[in-house]
């Protein structure tokens, strides 16, 4: 086991560019995994981690000791409390980190049967909640525009809370050409809106497009999908874009019962 104690070690400063820059993660093809949470269900998913990485009283947690001593042939370094801690964003740190593979990301729509279109989410927690949410209802897909945060950065993993490992995560995609060849009825919220989304048929082959925090969807995409509204009774204008997306998804979830 190697044991790495000062900040200059090369491996070392490449984790550092990994866990801060998006430019680098998609650049090495790699990502990090904080805490012993998100590794537990990368396992759970057949993933298998490429390097893991722990402090010297990772051995005392129970979890983490039987999380590093199911992959014998995994290498592992030792980093020093104060190297760890510049890696790792968690408040109650586990000492524990795994260096993973990004996974492919060339899924057609044509194969999705229950998909998210995210254009321009901007905001990481709000990221991770969509990709949670639909790891929960079942979607197979999630294709994000350019414009949407990084989907494997640390804010992101945290907040998705392992539902990248059961979705097809498409980054950079072109959102009207994966309407064009969805091949389903693709859905999207309106306040102009006429019919209510508990009116709307969700058996099918569905997507929701949702787009950014602030400025909704491009009228391209609004033009490609079937408008609706979500009743709202309250005395508010708007929701939050991950929550108008978890009461899409589970609509259709409801719906399919």
């Amino acid at each position: 086991m190697k044991h790495i104690t000062s900040r200059d070690n090369p491996f070392y400063k490449g984790l550092l560019k990994l866990s801060g820059n998006a430019r680098q993660r998609r650049k090495a093809g790699q990502t990090l995994l904080d805490g012993a949470h998100l590794v537990a269900a990368y396992r759970a998913c057949g993933g298998k981690p490429q390097h893991l990485l722990h402090t010297g009283a990772a051995f005392q947690n129970e979890e983490v000791a039987e999380l590093l001593g199911s992959f014998p042939d995994v290498p592992q370094t030792l980093l020093d409390d104060a190297l760890f801690a510049e890696l790792s964003e968690l408040k109650t740190v586990s000492g524990l980190l795994a260096l993973i593979a990004l996974p492919d990301s060339d899924f057609s729509p044509e194969r999705s049967g229950f998909c998210l279109l995210l254009e321009d989410i901007q905001d990481p927690g709000n990221l991770g909640s969509m990709l949670r949410s639909a790891a929960a209802a079942g979607c197979d897909a999630v294709f994000l525009s350019p414009g949407c945060a990084d989907a494997w950065s640390p804010k992101v993993l945290r907040a998705a809370m392992g539902g990248h490992f059961v979705l097809n995560i498409v980054e950079d995609a072109d959102l009207l050409a994966v309407a064009a060849q969805f091949g389903g009825q693709l859905f999207a919220a309106s306040l102009a809106g006429m019919t209510s989304l508990f009116e709307c048929e969700l058996r099918g082959r569905v997507g929701f497009a949702i787009g950014n925090e602030g400025a909704g969807l491009s009228a391209e995409l609004q033009a490609a999908c079937q408008p609706f509204i979500i009743p709202m009774p309250g005395q508010v204008e708007s929701l939050n874009a991950a929550s108008a997306a978890a009461i899409c998804l589970f609509e259709a979830v409801r719906q399919r019962r």
